[in-house]
Parts: structure tokens; C-alpha cells; sequence
């Protein structure tokens, strides 16, 4: 993460660990990747939040805006001891990059691997203002490459984030009534699902705003549901596209996350989870759409081997839209790693 020679202030970086439990994991063993998801923007607050109040001014908290591409590259289990490193590694005068090592140990081997690396974007919020964005104190770069590398970063973000805001009124299909006639199966209609959460403090923020990873977990626990619809199999998490948090959510608003298939490889399935925010109280404001990704999970046997997915039936232009839109992703994907492979040998 950091460049050698650098020092790094103890405000800038951070170290977390702990156990996983049976809690953390699905009827496989398998660690959720929302829990590491979770883990991961908890290592990123803090970190974030720490640094901005190094200055005078007003006090603040590091609110999650984006998470970069992150690939699960080694599958976590119950028992391993989970190590999180996070460390910023570029700031804007409104914004820092947060950077995210995961380790998984095995204590009982003393075996080590890296589970999982990624990216997130922090604002900081004023506590006396949550609308009020305070300034960000500058960190020291080993290098002027290095610098000019993380303000590259920057601006890529920010036109992807612009990008995303186009998609951000296209309403979800409401998911299947039990009363109705079943949907087909291997449709995006008989795998769609839906979770429904009603935001509580232990959700939430100082200043009463749900936590990143809280969002996260729940994205990652609808996006598993549908793909194990959809091949009735144990998944796991393979990666998450950029997530992109779009507005805030306030304690007591009721959080519907909707995910649906978009494409089906014959070793993956892509699901667009879509987050919506419905204030109980100030109705005025109306639900909205508050944060968007593309989730990517793979079928497992029972030796943990990858399987087949079945293919998606689809039905009508838009869905077929989809379908093209994922598959170009998925061949985008497929070509970096491609070339990142080919830079490391």
C-alpha cells in the first residue's frame, strides 16, 4: 500500500483484526463478503475521520462516498483471524483515498493469504453541519509521481461517479407477489429478490447517518440470495463493482435493497443491487435512490471447486440492454486481469 521509505503519521494509518465467527459465515463456512465489506469501511472511517480532525476547525466524521472495483481474491472461513490495514493514500482539498489490505490467518497453521484489496473514497462532514464539507489536511508523498499517480485516481472517480448518476432514477420492478403465478425459472424474475430494513442507531453514525458498510452488507446479503436462486448452490462473493453512494441515510428511514441478475457467464453471475431510502418521518423529502453497484458471484461445490452457472433466460429489450451492458463489462474485467497478469510475469 504505502510506498518504502515513507512514514506514515499514526493518523493516517490503522490496523484492525478479529476472529471470524459462525455468525460471519454462511451454512458452508464461508465468510460473507459483506462482513469483509464491512470490516473494510470500518478500517476506512476511522482512519479518515482521525486525520481530518488533526486541524483546527470543526469537528467532522469520514463519510463513505465510493468504493473502487474490489476483487475477493482468497475466500475467508470461520475460525481465521482477519487482519485489516487501511492507510490514505491521496488527498483532495473535499476528499481522501483510503487504501485496504485484508489478511486472512489461519492461527492454528500460522498460514497467511491475502483475502482481498480495495479503494474507498471519504468526505469529511462537519458534526455541527452534516450538509457542510470541511477541509481535508494535506498528507506528505514519498514522490511527486506518487502525488500526480493519486490525483489521476481522483479525477477518474469523479467522472465515474457523474457517469453513474444517469442510472439513478431507473425505477426497480417491485419483486415477485407469492400470490402470483411462480415466475419462470433461470429469469430475472424468479431470482430478483428483496430485503427490507428498517434503519436502527446501531446502524448509525455520530451524527445519526448509516454507516458504509452497514449499506454494504446488506447489498451483498441480497445480491447472495439471488444468485443462490438462480443455481441453488453455495456462492461466494468474487467481487463488487464500483459502489457509488449517492445520498445519506437517516436513522428511521425504512432501506429497501433490490438486487437482479444483469449477466450470467458460464463460471459467474453480475447482480445490479439497487438501494433506495423511504424517511418515515419527513415524508416531504420522499424515497430516493441513495446507492448502486454490480456484485459478481460464483457457484461452489462442496470442495469449494467452481462450478457452471446456468444461463439467464431473457425476457424483453430491456433485460436483453442489460444483458449487453454486463457482458461488456464482464469482457472489460476479463481483459485487465489479463493485462495484469501478464505485467507481473
Amino acid at each position: 500500500m504505502s510506498s518504502p521509505g515513507k512514514r506514515e503519521s499514526p493518523s493516517s494509518s490503522l490496523q484492525l483484526c478479529r476472529v471470524m465467527l459462525p455468525d460471519d459465515a454462511n451454512i458452508m463456512g464461508n465468510v460473507h463478503g459483506g462482513i469483509i465489506l464491512k470490516m473494510i469501511e470500518e478500517a476506512g472511517s476511522i482512519v479518515g475521520t482521525r486525520h481530518c480532525n488533526t486541524q483546527n476547525g470543526d469537528r467532522c466524521l469520514a463519510a463513505l462516498v465510493r468504493v473502487e472495483k474490489t476483487e475477493f481474491l482468497s475466500p475467508v472461513f470461520i475460525g481465521e483471524v482477519v487482519h485489516v490495514s487501511a492507510v490514505i493514500t491521496y488527498t483532495s482539498q473535499h476528499s481522501l483515498e483510503v487504501q485496504v489490505k485484508v489478511i486472512a490467518e489461519n492461527i492454528l497453521t500460522g498460514e497467511k493469504k491475502l483475502a482481498n484489496k480495495a479503494a474507498l473514497w471519504y468526505v469529511p462532514c462537519s458534526l455541527q453541519n452534516v450538509d457542510k464539507i470541511t477541509e481535508v489536511p494535506p498528507i506528505e508523498y514519498a514522490s511527486p509521481e506518487q502525488e500526480e499517480e493519486g490525483r489521476k485516481r481522483y479525477e477518474s472517480q469523479k467522472i465515474e461517479r457523474l457517469e453513474t448518476k444517469a442510472r439513478l432514477e431507473e425505477a426497480m420492478p417491485p419483486p415477485p407477489n407469492p400470490e402470483d403465478t411462480p415466475k419462470e425459472r433461470y429469469t430475472v424474475g424468479f431470482s430478483q429478490s428483496s430485503l427490507i430494513h428498517l434503519v436502527g442507531p446501531s446502524d448509525c453514525t455520530l451524527d445519526d447517518f448509516v454507516y458504509g458498510g452497514v449499506t454494504m452488507k446488506l447489498m451483498d446479503e441480497v445480491a447472495g440470495i439471488v444468485a443462490a436462486r438462480h443455481c441453488n448452490t453455495n456462492i461466494v462473493t468474487a467481487s463488487v463493482d464500483a459502489i457509488n453512494f449517492h445520498r445519506k441515510i437517516k436513522k428511521g428511514c425504512v432501506v429497501t435493497v433490490t438486487g437482479r441478475l444483469t449477466f450470467v457467464s458460464n463460471r459467474s453471475m453480475e447482480i445490479e443491487v439497487l438501494v433506495d431510502a423511504d424517511p418515515l418521518v419527513e415524508k416531504e423529502k420522499g424515497k430516493y435512490r441513495a446507492v448502486s453497484a454490480f456484485f459478481t458471484f460464483i457457484s461452489l461445490d462442496k470442495e469449494n471447486k467452481p462450478l457452471n452457472v446456468p444461463p439467464l433466460k431473457i425476457e424483453g429489450e430491456e433485460e436483453q440492454k442489460r444483458f449487453e451492458e454486463g457482458k461488456a463489462r464482464y469482457l472489460q474485467n476479463k481483459a485487465k486481469r489479463l493485462a495484469e497478469k501478464e505485467r507481473q510475469q
